[in-house]
C-alpha cells in the first residue's frame, strides 16, 4: 500500500485574508501575520486514521534550522499551545482535514516553506505544500508592534496613501504621497531589500534568525532605503542637478520607485531628497506589518560636530558662506516613527520610536538613523540605542548666527532667527488635518521641566554639569571647551527688525516686501542696512543671488520706518529651484556697533483645484474637475496634467493642456473609474518645463459596488 499523503492543499485566502488584513496584498501566496491562527484544507488520497497525526514543518531563510528557529517541526494536536508553531486539527471528512495552523509572537517574518507528511510515514515522504508569507501583527497583544487602537491600525498600516508636510513653518504645505504597499509585487520587493541588505549578504542564516525583532528590522530598511553604503533603494541629491535621474519634487509615491529599484536589478533609484526616503520607508514598514507614519520637524538642525548648536557663518549682507558653515538648518526635515516594544531598553521606551533614512551622519559605520525612542528624546535620555543626540540636536539645538570678519575673526550676530524644532507635524489619523506632535519630543519652550531635560542631554552628551539653559560645550582648535561667553551676544541691539510681505508671494509675479526696522532707544541712531536674497533649495543651501543692495537709514528716537523691497519675476525666474524657496537677509549695523541679523524664508505660492463631479462607486466612471492656472506672465504651450491614484487609476494618466495666455485660467475634465473602495486618493500636477510642478491631491471616498 503506497500510503496517505496530501495531494491538494485550499489555502482559504478569503476567509484567512479577512482574518488576517492581508486580503489587500495581491500576492500569489498566502499572506498571514504572525501570533495568530489561519486555516487550511488538506485533500489526502485516503481518509486519516485516528490514530495518525499530520506532522508540518515550516522554514525561512537559507540553512533553516531549528536551533535559529528559521524551522520548525510540529504535529496536530487537540488545542493550541503557548508560544510555539502549533497545528490544531478542526475538522475531518472522509478524505479532507481543515488544520489551523498558529505561528508563535515573535515568529521570524518573511516567507516560508509549508511541507507535510503522515506520522506513520518516514521523513523522506514529506510534501512541499507550497509557501506562504508571514508579517508581523499589529493586532495581537503578544506581538512587540502590537497597537490598540484599530483607527490607528487601519491609518498606519492598512492606508495606503497619506500626506507629507513641507515648505516652511510659517507656511506648512500639504503633498499628497502614493505608499501602495499593496500594489503589485510590492510585498515580494520589500521582503528582497531585506535580502540584499549586507548584513544578509555577509551572513544570510543569522540575519534571517533576527527577524523576528522589530529593532533589527527597522534599522536594516532605515539603511537600505537610501543607497550610501549598500546599493539601496534611492540615490540622494541635494545639489539642485538632477541629470540623468527623476527630481525628487516629480515623485508623487513609493510604488515607481520601488519598482524601478527591483526591475534594474537593485541599482540605485535617481533622485530622492528626505521625504523620497520617508515615503518610501513608510510603505516598506507598513508592508511588513509594522505601523508607521511619516512626521516633518520645521527648522530642522543638522549638527555635524554634536555640540547642540548650528553655527552658521555670513558676510557683511548676512550671506551663508557655504565653505565655513558645516552645520545646517534645514527649513523642514522628514522621518519616520514606527510603533513597536522596546525590550532592549525596557517598557517606558515603548511606542513610537523615530527612524530616518535620509543619509546624514552615520551609524555604527553605516548611514542609518534609529530606532530611537521618542520618549527617551522627550526625557533627554540621549544614550540610550540608536542615535538618540543627533534626534535629539535636530528638535533641540541651538541656531547661532557669526559674522566672519575679513581679517578671519568672528564675532556672535543678534539674530531674531526662529527655534529650531517647531511644528513637528503628522497626517492626522482618519483625516488630512496636521496634527502637531511638539509635545511628544520636548516639554514646553522655557518651561522649568525643559530645562532640566536640556541639563540632563548636556550631561549625558559632554560629562558636565550645565549651569544655566544654554550653556555650551564649544570644540575650538579640537578641544572640547566649556564656554558661555562666546554664545550669547553681550546685550540685545538696540533696534529690532522684521521682513513684511506687503503682497502673497506667488509664482510667475514679483515680490513685495518692507523691512520694517524700529529704535528702541531714545536718541536718534544711523543703520547701514545690507540686503542680500538668494534662491534656496529647501535645506537653505543658497543657489543664486538675487538681491544686493545697501541703504543708510537714520531712525529718530523710537521711530519706526519701512525699507521697501521689490524683486521683479524677471530677477529670479532663472535661479528659482523646484523647492520655489526664497531667503532674504538683512545686515543691520547700527553706528555704535550693535549687529542684527533678520532673516526671512519665503515660499512662492501656486495654485491648483480638484473637484470630484458626484459620487464615486467601484466600477463606475466618475468626472474629475481641475481647475490650473498659467503663474507666468508670459504664454505656455507645454502644460501637462499627470494624474495617479492608487485605487483609482491603473498607472499614470497623462493629459494635454491647451497652449494658456498669461495667468490665464483653464478648466480641465477627465473621467476616472474607481477599482478598489475606502479613501483614495487621487494625486494630480500641473507639469510644465517653464516653471516647477504645480501639485494637488484630493481624498476621494469611494463606495463599493452596488
Amino acid at each position: 500500500m503506497a500510503g496517505i499523503r496530501v495531494t491538494e492543499v485550499d489555502w482559504q485566502w478569503l476567509r484567512n485574508g479577512a482574518a488576517h488584513h492581508t486580503q489587500e496584498y495581491p500576492s500569489p501566496e498566502l499572506v498571514v501575520r504572525r501570533g495568530q491562527m489561519f486555516t487550511l484544507v488538506l485533500e489526502l488520497n485516503c481518509p486519516l486514521d485516528n490514530r495518525e497525526a499530520l506532522i508540518f514543518t515550516v522554514e525561512t531563510g537559507p540553512q533553516a534550522s531549528e536551533a535559529l528557529h528559521t524551522k520548525a517541526v510540529f504535529q496536530t494536536t487537540e488545542r493550541e499551545v503557548g508560544d510555539a508553531w502549533t497545528a490544531v486539527k478542526a475538522a475531518q471528512m472522509e478524505n479532507t482535514v481543515t488544520v489551523s495552523l498558529t505561528s508563535p509572537p515573535d515568529a521570524i517574518i518573511g516567507r516560508y516553506l509549508l511541507s507535510a507528511r503522515v506520522s506513520s510515514r518516514r521523513k523522506h515522504s514529506n510534501r512541499k505544500l507550497g509557501e506562504f508569507v508571514l508579517l508581523f501583527n499589529p493586532w495581537c497583544p503578544e506581538d512587540d508592534v502590537f497597537l490598540a487602537s484599530e483607527e490607528e491600525r487601519q491609518e498606519y498600516v492598512l492606508n495606503d496613501n497619506g500626506i507629507i508636510f513641507r515648505g516652511v513653518e510659517k507656511h506648512i504645505q500639504a503633498q499628497g504621497w502614493n505608499f501602495g504597499q499593496f500594489e503589485e509585487d510590492i510585498l515580494n520587493i520589500c521582503l528582497s531589500i531585506l535580502d540584499r541588505s549586507p548584513s544578509h549578504q555577509d551572513d544570510p542564516a543569522t540575519d534571517v534568525s533576527c527577524r523576528h525583532d522589530p529593532i533589527y528590522v527597522t534599522r536594516i530598511i532605515s539603511a537600505m532605503v537610501n543607497s550610501n553604503n549598500d546599493r539601496g533603494v534611492v540615490q540622494g541629491q541635494w545639489q539642485g542637478k538632477y541629470g540623468g535621474g527623476t527630481s525628487p519634487l516629480h515623485w508623487r509615491g513609493s510604488v515607481a520607485i520601488l519598482h524601478k529599484w527591483f526591475k534594474g536589478r537593485f541599482k540605485p533609484v535617481k533622485y530622492g531628497q528626505c521625504w523620497v526616503f520617508a515615503g518610501v520607508m513608510c510603505t516598506v514598514l507598513r508592508c511588513l506589518g509594522i505601523a508607521t507614519r511619516v512626521v516633518s520637524n520645521f527648522n530642522s538642525a543638522h549638527d555635524t560636530d554634536r555640540n547642540l548648536s548650528v553655527d552658521k557663518y555670513v558676510d557683511s549682507f548676512g550671506r551663508t558662506l557655504e565653505d565655513l558653515t558645516e552645520d545646517s538648518m534645514w527649513n523642514f526635515h522628514v522621518w519616520n516613527e514606527s510603533w513597536f516594544a522596546r525590550q532592549d531598553l525596557g517598557p517606558s521606551y515603548n511606542g513610537w520610536q523615530v527612524l530616518d533614512a535620509t543619509p546624514q551622519e552615520e551609524s555604527e559605520g553605516v548611514f542609518r538613523c534609529g530606532p530611537a525612542s521618542v520618549t527617551a528624546i522627550r526625557e533627554g535620555d540621549v544614550h540610550l540605542a540608536h542615535d538618540g543626540p543627533f534626534v535629539f540636536a535636530e528638535v533641540n539645538a541651538d541656531y547661532v548666527t557669526w559674522l566672519w570678519n575679513e581679517d578671519e575673526s568672528r564675532e556672535r550676530v543678534y539674530s531674531d532667527t526662529k527655534k529650531i524644532g517647531r511644528c513637528i507635524s503628522t497626517k492626522a489619523v482618519g483625516s488630512d488635518s496636521r496634527v502637531d506632535i511638539t509635545g511628544l519630543y520636548k516639554y514646553p519652550e522655557g518651561s522649568r521641566k525643559e530645562r532640566q531635560v536640556y541639563s540632563k542631554a548636556v550631561r549625558k552628551l559632554f560629562s558636565v554639569e550645565a549651569s544655566g539653559r544654554r550653556a555650551r560645550v564649544r570644540r575650538i582648535g579640537g578641544r572640547g571647551v566649556w564656554r558661555d561667553d562666546l554664545l550669547e551676544p553681550t546685550t540685545k541691539p538696540s533696534i529690532t527688525g522684521k521682513f513684511k510681505v506687503l503682497e502673497p508671494p506667488v509664482l510667475g509675479h514679483d515680490l513685495k516686501l518692507a523691512l520694517c526696522l524700529t529704535n528702541l532707544t531714545s536718541r536718534a541712531q544711523r543703520i547701514r542696512v545690507n540686503l542680500s536674497g538668494a534662491t534656496i533649495l529647501y535645506t537653505r543651501r543658497p543657489v543664486a543671488e538675487i538681491l544686493h543692495e545697501s541703504h543708510i537709514v537714520r531712525l529718530g528716537p523710537e521711530e519706526e520706518k519701512k525699507i521697501p523691497i521689490k524683486i521683479s519675476y524677471s530677477q529670479y525666474k532663472e535661479d528659482l529651484t523646484e523647492d520655489k524657496k526664497i531667503l532674504l537677509a538683512a545686515m543691520c549695523l547700527v553706528t555704535k556697533g550693535d549687529k542684527l541679523l533678520v532673516e526671512k524664508d519665503i515660499t512662492l505660492e501656486d495654485f491648483i483645484t480638484i473637484k470630484v463631479l458626484g459620487p464615486a462607486m467601484v466600477g463606475v466612471a466618475v468626472v474629475v474637475e481641475v481647475m490650473v492656472v498659467n503663474p507666468l506672465l508670459e504664454r505656455v504651450e507645454d502644460c501637462v496634467l499627470m494624474v495617479e491614484g492608487s485605487g483609482l487609476l491603473q498607472g499614470q494618466l497623462n493629459i494635454n493642456v491647451r497652449s494658456l495666455e498669461p495667468q490665464e485660467r483653464a478648466l480641465v475634465q477627465f473621467n476616472i473609474t474607481p477599482f478598489k473602495s475606502g479613501p483614495r486618493q487621487l494625486q494630480v500636477d500641473l507639469v510644465s518645463s517653464h516653471f516647477s510642478d504645480i501639485k494637488g491631491f484630493v481624498i476621494i471616498h469611494v463606495a463599493t459596488a452596488k
